[in-house]
């Protein structure tokens, strides 16, 4: 669909009142939801999780994004696409964005306009109110704001009438910045695709390709850090904590796109090569699930708080040991010396430390260890519970 070529046609604005008795009817939900990009992260997966869940429930879901590898999981699952550029930050654009949204809204009937990210919520939330329809916003990160213009520029996110936390350490950090009510702020926690994330349903084969592409001999231990390559994400700290321990058995493997840092890409594999770190970064990985079952450990040392802790949900349901940084929604998701390790944040000695801790812990161990994460998502973070709780959402802003 090109949304610029129906401006012309004839606004169908509807009352919300209009929409409560539309869905009194029956009628099937139809939701936006804008992001910017559908490559890779725990916002453009969610994405794909609500829209799944609005399909299943027999609705329309619309997502409107600038494009990327996960657009044909999209159209596989049944939800349309609508390509435009709403990763820009100019005002010009974003003004035009809103012009393009508010035409899909009165076109296709939308019911709601779900943002996912500051620079295209500006434009989702004029294009809502222009169309009188409910604008929902899921704030996935703790954004950073020192000067008034960079305030206001985040405060969209919270301007939605229900305002969604993927945490409780985003709820509060929200509450706190923005002051929002209770009545508005849901916290629904990222969820794990419990199916896709199951240690009994890999395939062993692929899982030996896996270590066998990473150079891992049958006696290594193989210590994953999954996360896009960028300095706060923490694989400096992880590349120190690996060489501290002098181990030529230990193989550590950042798997993540660069995104043009190739800069920070080869500093790191000059680091590793001066502490003698047997380091493989084979940029992005599309089977997470067999990368963390060919893992010995999972870490996730990030240096700045995690808005959720995906990396360490997924690797306790596959049932891995992880060692997380004690910070932001981390804290949440890992019981500590029951389901990993929480170390102190920027730290490569404590990191370290950890480590050891998990390598020598015995089969027995790991394998209690395994059986309590695995149990503690299914309890806690499945995508079944994400979903279900965001289609109650929608419901309760149209009944």
């Amino acid at each position: 669909m090109e949304p610029g070529l129906a401006c012309g046609q004839p606004a169908r604005t509807r009352s919300r009142r209009q929409a409560k008795e539309v869905k009194a009817e029956g009628a099937a939900l139809r939701i936006l939801q804008v992001i910017p990009e559908l490559d890779a992260g725990g916002a453009e997966r969610t994405t794909l999780e609500v829209a799944e869940a609005i399909i299943a429930a027999g609705g329309e879901a619309l997502v409107v994004s600038e494009g990327g590898r996960l657009v044909e999981e999209l159209d596989g699952l049944g939800a349309e696409f609508i390509r435009l550029p709403v990763k820009t930050k100019n005002p010009l654009s974003l003004m035009a964005n809103a012009r393009a949204l508010t035409n899909i809204c009165r076109t296709r009937a939308v019911d709601i306009i779900h943002a996912r990210s500051r620079a295209p919520a500006w434009s989702a939330l004029w294009a809502a109110r222009a169309c009188r329809i409910p604008f929902v916003t899921t704030y996935h990160g703790a954004y950073g704001g020192r000067s008034a213009l960079k305030r206001l520029y985040n405060s969209v996110m919270a301007r939605g009438d229900r305002v969604i936390a993927n945490s409780g350490f985003i709820a509060e950090h929200v509450a706190a910045t923005h002051h929002v009510e209770a009545k508005r702020l849901r916290v629904i926690a990222r969820g794990v695709d419990l199916d896709r994330f199951d240690p009994d349903a890999m395939d062993a084969s692929s899982i030996k390709a896996l270590r066998h592409g990473w150079g891992a001999m049958k006696s290594d231990r193989v210590i994953l850090l999954p996360g896009r390559l960028t300095a706060w994400k923490g694989q400096t700290l992880a590349i120190e904590a690996v060489g501290a321990l002098k181990r030529s058995d230990l193989v550590l493997v950042c798997a993540g796109d660069e995104q043009g840092r190739s800069q920070y890409r080869e500093s790191l594999r000059q680091l590793a090569a001066r502490l003698g770190v047997r380091l493989v970064l084979p940029g992005h990985v599309t089977d997470v699930p067999a990368a963390m079952a060919a893992a010995d450990i999972v870490m996730a040392p990030s240096v700045e708080p995690e808005a959720f802790g995906r990396t360490a949900a997924e690797a306790m349901a596959m049932a891995r040991p992880v060692i997380a940084a004690a910070h932001g929604g981390a804290l949440e998701v890992i019981d500590p010396g029951r389901t990993g390790w929480l170390v102190r944040p920027g730290d490569p000695a404590a990191l370290g430390e950890a480590l050891l801790d998990a390598l020598s812990a015995d089969a027995e161990m790991l394998q209690d260890m395994g059986e309590r994460s695995r149990l503690r998502v299914i309890e806690r973070f499945s995508k079944a519970a994400l979903q279900a709780s965001t289609l109650r959402v929608y419901r309760e802003l149209l009944e």
